[in-house]
């Protein structure tokens, strides 16, 4: 494991590469964290190691304001958080060991993960949302998210969501950003994986997400929640089995 930082104009993101043993070259995987997630959490860790156990390396990096990356917490966007994207994927294509690359990301990472593979559609062999929190800008534009309701055309400066605060600003970007257009333009494999019982994200996201790719695989995971508590094994299993076939 190498541990380090990734310069994302001017914010330096914590970043961890690991690698299977006797790891030469070949693919890599980028991998994100959630909304107020960080890359330690039980099921970011389950998913580097079966990743990693597929013989792909696995470079996992915390977005703006979150785990020991640079920034505040309630000023974060989804656009700082493209950006940081973007900034890993760059430093990603610069490792002359890389053949090529994959991307996962959880919750909020997984819509990054959407956003970004459509946006990058000739760089991913194949992209992996895990639980994708694609609901988000469609709340920012209705009014509720993060279990609160809000006004969405006279938005506050601050919002206290999960008992963490947010600038206004989370919500005017979120309300620009139509999750629809990068699904349509991204065409290679897709694996979803979802919890029926996620109260934080409903499985209907995974499942009409399903049918909007144009090559995606949906696997539920009877019961389980948001973050695969006590199904942690069944999430590992899922993306083994995806990375057999692409």
């Amino acid at each position: 494991m190498k541990e380090f930082y990734i310069d994302s104009d001017g914010i330096r993101l914590h970043a961890k590469l690991d690698t299977p043993e006797g790891f030469e070259k070949g693919p890599l995987c980028i991998l994100f964290h959630g909304f107020t997630g960080h890359m330690e959490e039980d099921h970011l860790v389950a998913l580097q190691k079966a990743i990693n156990n597929s013989g792909i390396a696995v470079l996992r990096a915390e977005m703006y304001g979150h785990g020991k990356s640079e920034g505040k917490f309630s000023e974060h966007t989804l656009y700082k958080w493209v950006t940081n994207a973007l900034s890993v994927v760059k430093y990603a294509r610069s490792l002359d060991f890389v053949t090529d690359l994959y991307l996962c990301g959880h919750s909020q990472g997984g819509l990054l993960t959407m956003l970004v593979g459509g946006m990058c559609r000739d760089i991913f062999k194949a992209i992996l949302p895990i639980s994708p929190a694609w609901m988000i800008p469609d709340g920012a534009r209705t009014g509720h998210l993060l279990n609160i309701d809000f006004d969405p055309v006279n938005i506050p400066d601050k919002i206290i969501g999960w008992d963490r605060e947010l600038s206004g600003d989370y919500i005017r970007v979120a309300q620009t950003i139509h999750v629809e257009d990068e699904i349509n333009r991204y065409t290679g494999p897709v694996l979803i994986v979802h919890g029926t019982a996620d109260d934080a994200v409903p499985f209907s996201y995974g499942e009409k997400a399903s049918k909007l790719y144009k090559n995606a695989t949906l696997i539920p995971i009877k019961d389980a929640g948001h973050c695969f508590d006590d199904h942690l094994q069944e999430l590992s299993d899922a993306v083994s089995e995806f990375f057999k076939t692409v």
